[in-house]
């Protein structure tokens, strides 16, 4: 009979990640408010990489939890650090979140022997077709640093995902955890979301500035776009959708702060898809759990349209939202969505007609005049995965992510379990953003795959306490 154990260690026990931990991201700090970016861009990667080897090996839970930190705060560390020393083109700090996560690679080489026995199979095959795609990528003299940055993409959630699943067995202590980062991230990021609309931080525009990015609005109060600590409008609303979406499965008192903020952050984030994600998760949650946990869906969602309707009627923020949700009801006038389908149908054909795909970095070109890496978008995670995989590495990826999807709906042993259900409704809600954007890559793929291996989690640790029951 397996025993299912806990990686929680005492609070004097864990004192010495904690340390670690503070010591990482206090220094790095420090560095960036004086002016030290040249220590702080080598310094904060190498030192976070460290204290994720010491948190894996010693502090479990402790390492998931500064993973998931890494990658919500690094982006703001550059943004500070670049502002106050000179900017950095490449942005070498915001390698820390790919080799934090990597090291859950130790986790596949542990399990790997036994991968199908415990049903881990569609992880290997999502990650096979990635390997596959490196070496395209390698064979097909793509830029170098762009095969690179392009394969940690990809193969970072899938591990990290993979990790949390293969440690089923302490599945109420990840939860726990989950839960607590998810929580403490709603209420501080949005906080800062807010703080950002209505102020436009020096280093926050001194970033804009410098990137030409216009899509994310002006460098003024009350004209940007919402991207918080992170990188991107895109992937902080992402974020914050799994963030809102897992509170109503919390009981706490900093429940309803954290809501409010992270609603209002949300919705000046301006990202559509992810709106439309909330919905669809929140469905897909009531869908699959028992009628005690539905009602208690709908009584929040009551006290939560009460609390966050009076404070999206006030101005400045009024008329950005208003605007934007009426986009959702005309999109045939909205210029976002005709560009979006204009370049959908020109890259479609190109996406398709590659049988074998164009590898990693085929997706990034090297800029001859200052050496950056720079994106070629794709406004679809299908057109990516036919574009980067060809049709060899796209069939057992989607593959493997459809049957994960579709064996976590189909188990019914963690119905019981709000945290299961919600879990597996964020799965779902970032797979339905597939046509709107790459969310399987960077930190939007750390939340579709990072909640599809807890909730596998989920499902094994409930079937296996039903059959300990049984035998009992």
């Amino acid at each position: 009979m397996e025993v299912i154990s806990s990686p929680q260690p005492s609070a004097s026990q864990s004192l010495p990640g904690w340390i670690a931990i503070a010591g990482v991201f206090g220094i790095a700090t420090l560095g960036a408010l004086v002016g030290a970016g040249s220590l702080v861009r080598l310094f904060f990667p190498a030192s976070a990489l460290l204290v994720a080897v010491l948190l894996y090996f010693r502090y479990p839970l402790l390492y998931v939890g500064f993973a998931w930190w890494v990658w919500f705060l690094t982006p703001l560390l550059r943004r500070v650090s670049d502002y106050n020393s000179f900017w950095d083109e490449k942005g070498v700090i915001l390698l820390a979140p790919y080799l934090v996560t990597f090291v859950s690679v130790l986790t596949l080489v542990r399990y790997l022997p036994r991968t199908s026995k415990i049903g881990g199979l569609p992880f290997v095959l999502a990650m096979a077709s990635v390997v596959y795609a490196f070496l395209i990528g390698l064979i097909l003299d793509n830029p170098p640093l762009a095969v690179v940055r392009s394969f940690l993409d990809w193969i970072c959630p899938i591990l990290f995902g993979f990790h949390l699943f293969a440690n089923w067995r302490d599945y109420p202590s990840y939860r726990s955890n989950f839960q607590r980062v998810f929580l403490w991230c709603v209420l501080l990021t949005g906080l800062y979301g807010i703080y950002q609309f209505m102020v436009a931080p020096p280093w926050d525009g001194f970033w804009l500035i410098r990137t030409k990015l216009v899509s994310f609005g002006k460098p003024e109060p009350f004209e940007i776009r919402v991207w918080s600590t992170m990188h991107s409008p895109g992937p902080f609303a992402v974020v914050m959708m799994a963030g809102l979406l897992l509170l109503f499965s919390e009981r706490s008192v900093l429940g309803i702060p954290a809501a409010v903020s992270g609603y209002l952050s949300i919705l000046l984030s301006m990202v559509r898809s992810a709106w439309g994600g909330w919905v669809a998760g929140l469905l897909a949650a009531f869908a699959s759990t028992t009628p005690k946990y539905q009602m208690r869906l709908v009584v929040t969602i009551l006290v939560l349209v009460l609390c966050v309707t009076p404070l999206t009627a006030m101005e400045p923020f009024d008329e950005v939202i208003s605007e934007r949700v009426e986009s959702i009801s005309n999109l045939a006038r909205d210029q976002s969505f005709r560009d979006r389908s204009r370049n959908h149908d020109r890259d479609f054909n190109v996406a398709i007609t590659r049988g074998l795909g164009r590898g990693m970095g085929s997706t990034w070109i090297v800029n001859e005049r200052n050496g950056k890496l720079e994106m070629i978008v794709l406004d679809s995670a299908i057109l990516d995965i036919f574009f980067t995989l060809g049709w060899a590495g796209a069939l057992p990826y989607l593959g493997g992510v459809i049957f994960l999807l579709v064996s976590l709906f189909k188990d019914s042993a963690a119905r019981s379990d709000p945290f299961a259900s919600t879990a597996r409704g964020i799965s779902l809600a970032v797979f339905f953003q597939f046509i709107f954007s790459s969310v399987m890559l960077g930190l939007s793929g750390m939340i579709l795959w990072g909640f599809m291996g807890i909730a596998l989690a989920a499902s094994r640790y409930h079937r296996h306490r039903k059959n300990l029951l049984k035998v009992l």
